[in-house]
């Protein structure tokens, strides 16, 4: 597995033992396309969602780059551009060094300026929240907004996202001041050009209300509230990973409050049965305001869910469980969030199984009785490209576009897209 989704397992003493079955659903016809390769020098092992510029310029993360953080790389962000051939070429816009802040977490977020914003998980402190401002020569300069502190102080694995006033929102893995705890924290940009960082809500060292956001990026209503979810924490169970008794993960709602503070409200709780555990993934919306998402284990056969959570009209919310995983040709193991299209078809990725062991790209589509037909658009290989732990995104014309971790050995990871 690529080094986000190893930050995960190894972060939390995880030794996981993935068995891929034989059972699964059939693939459906896709135009399958590689536009990069990556080759440790110019990235490697890309981490997290890919985004777009109003240009259809794809912007991303990845390790690979420097060596002085370690085989792996320090890490890079990267810009692919289309050209009129229909190849694509990269750009590298900025080195991380392991004298700065490295190790850069799941993928960028772009302002309407055109700058760029994400998390390192590691470097001289424990990480940090960065810019990257686009230069007149074409070179990016980075400021670093906010600097972590401290070995439980950091560890920011989850993406950034904005509100509708332009302040940025995240998640820390290992607390945001006091040692132990994980957080939801906001960076709001000053008049003087500084951001200032604020932990809205902080979560118990494996409480009930939830622990460790890893691999989530928030989400708001029209109301600005926040949803996530947590891999630990809760009211059920040991750790799958059999590093101690730190619950199974919840999904979660902030709603903030007159005075400033944040309430959190528990829209389920995981119980390692068939609904599920440890959820990394960021939740969607669908039009009704229910939410969709993936558990990373648990279920049915131990590889996972795909779940939604309904709102009731006192206030709770149902679990509804759309596909359990099987661990064969369907996929295991999802790390990733889901994808919307227009339709109302939701997309996502597996980072083990389908038909070669490698991961899948899987579409769902919504029956008309409350049912989805679940289907598999692209089984991977370790030639093309293995383990996609990364979501999808969608352009204009609804081809989809996401990353592969690759194997470290024969593979380095890439860039693809997916006609359905």
């Amino acid at each position: 597995m690529r080094r986000r989704l190893l930050r995960f397992i190894i972060g939390i003493s995880a030794v996981i033992a993935i068995v891929v079955g034989l059972g699964g659903n059939a693939q459906a016809v896709s135009k399958f396309k590689i536009l990069h390769r990556f080759h440790k020098t110019d990235g490697a092992y890309p981490a997290g969602n890919l985004t777009f510029d109003a240009a259809g310029n794809l912007y991303g993360t990845s390790g690979g780059g420097d060596t002085s953080c370690g085989s792996g790389g320090c890490g890079t962000v990267y810009e692919l551009t289309p050209n009129a051939d229909g190849t694509w070429s990269e750009t590298v816009l900025h080195y991380f060094t392991s004298t700065e802040d490295n190790e850069p977490a799941i993928g960028v977020t772009l302002d309407a300026a055109g700058n760029l914003y994400g998390t390192t998980v590691q470097g001289p402190d424990a990480g940090d929240v960065y810019q990257l401002v686009p230069q007149p020569d074409g070179s990016w300069t980075e400021n670093i907004l906010h600097k972590f502190g401290g070995a439980y102080d950091g560890n920011p694995q989850g993406g950034m996202a904005f509100d509708a006033s332009g302040n940025l929102y995240g998640t820390s893995g290992w607390g945001c001041g006091l040692a132990g705890e994980s957080c939801v924290f906001e960076m709001t940009p000053t008049s003087g050009g500084s951001w200032t960082f604020t932990a809205l809500y902080q979560f118990p060292f494996s409480g009930a209300a939830g622990w460790y956001p890893s691999g989530t990026t928030p989400i708001f209503d029209a109301k600005g509230n926040i949803y996530a979810t947590t891999a630990f924490g809760g009211d059920y169970g040991c750790s799958p990973y059999g590093n101690g008794c730190y619950g199974l993960g919840v999904a979660f709602e902030l709603s903030p409050n007159a005075d400033g503070t944040w309430t959190e409200t528990l829209l389920h709780t995981f119980t390692g049965g068939n609904d599920g555990e440890s959820p990394t993934c960021a939740l969607v919306f669908d039009a009704r305001g229910s939410l969709y998402g993936t558990t990373f284990s648990g279920g049915e056969y131990g590889n996972g869910n795909v779940f939604k959570l309904i709102p009731n009209a006192d206030g709770t919310w149902t679990e509804r469980v759309l596909h359990q995983f099987t661990g064969g040709k369907d996929g295991s193991v999802p790390f990733a969030g889901l994808t919307f299209d227009a339709q109302g078809n939701l997309y996502g990725t597996t980072t083990e199984g389908g038909a070669f062991g490698y991961g899948v790209v899987f579409e769902m589509k919504p029956t008309g009785n409350g049912g989805w037909s679940y289907s598999v658009l692209y089984s991977f290989n370790d030639t093309v490209g293995a383990r996609p732990d990364a979501g999808l995104i969608l352009d204009a014309a609804g081809n989809l576009y996401g990353t592969t971790a690759g194997d470290g050995k024969k593979t380095f990871g890439s860039v693809f897209e997916i006609t359905p």
